[in-house]
């Protein structure tokens, strides 16, 4: 039986280690997607490919059919910040910046991760942005430790953003609006992790719990819209965005990234 802490489900050791297997295999698809994307090659037959290693690995994919989402991956180009639909006129190209969140269910248990890809050569400014990104989740990451606020983790995304902004030199936008969340026997539960604010506030994190670290920055506006598709999520002005995401777990001896690679 699964305890609460506040609304929080709380997992064992056993639990966190059946999430671990999912996101073993969410770093699988991750790593086949990664390993496929390049110029030529459609956003659907990336989805293909993720939704084929995931099935041969007894799991079944958490995005599709979620809400009605059609796809097994969120492929997000250039401007796009997230929930992109796979399809097969969108062909990728040189130059194009492109991230790919991945769920697979395996057991029961979730596992959802998410990486920022180059297809080919980019920019100095949209190599920072996605450096920037994954900068912060880390950073994120390190503050999912027991007797922690949960804002302890959105400030520390915040934190490195803004260390990046000045070693960079330019302005990142923090997406507004959007960011981590709960995970475990279903996608998306309490709490919702913002990706900026103060320290010390929230429910103090225990041992058990299991979230999504997943800043998303863009190369300018923190503003977004959604287009017609009713799932598409793109800046406002124009402007390049990279998203990057791990699940997580608190435990007894700090974070246990669930969906890293197994090497």
């Amino acid at each position: 039986m699964l305890k609460r802490g506040r609304g929080i489900e709380l997992k064992t050791r056993g639990e966190l280690e059946a999430m671990r297997a999912a996101g073993l295999v969410v770093a699988k698809a991750l790593a086949a997607v990664s390993a496929a994307a390049k110029a030529g090659v459609s956003t659907l037959e990336l989805d293909e490919l993720a939704e084929q290693t995931i099935r041969d690995a007894g799991a079944v994919p958490s995005f599709k059919g979620y809400h009605g989402f059609p796809g097994s991956i969120c492929s997000s180009v250039n401007e796009q910040v997230v929930h992109g639909i796979p399809n097969r006129a969108q062909v990728l190209a040189e130059g194009d910046l492109l991230s790919v969140d991945c769920g697979a269910i395996l057991a029961g248990w979730h596992g959802d991760s998410a990486v920022t890809l180059a297809i080919g050569a980019i920019t100095q400014a949209e190599q920072e942005l996605s450096d920037a990104t994954r900068a912060s989740m880390w950073a994120g990451i390190e503050q999912v430790r027991a007797d922690n606020r949960l804002s302890d983790i959105s400030f520390a995304i915040e934190s490195s953003v803004i260390a990046s902004e000045e070693k960079d030199g330019r302005t990142y936008g923090i997406v507004d609006g959007y960011g981590g969340h709960g995970i475990g026997s279903q996608m998306h539960m309490e709490p919702f992790l913002p990706n900026m604010g103060k320290p010390g506030k929230g429910p103090r994190l225990r041992v058990g719990m299991a979230l999504a670290v997943e800043p998303m920055l863009t190369l300018g506006t923190d503003r977004t819209e959604e287009l017609s598709d009713g799932w598409t999520v793109i800046t406002t002005d124009g402007t390049r965005a990279a998203h990057w995401e791990h699940t997580v777990a608190v435990t007894e001896d700090g974070p246990w990234v669930l969906t890293a690679p197994e090497n």
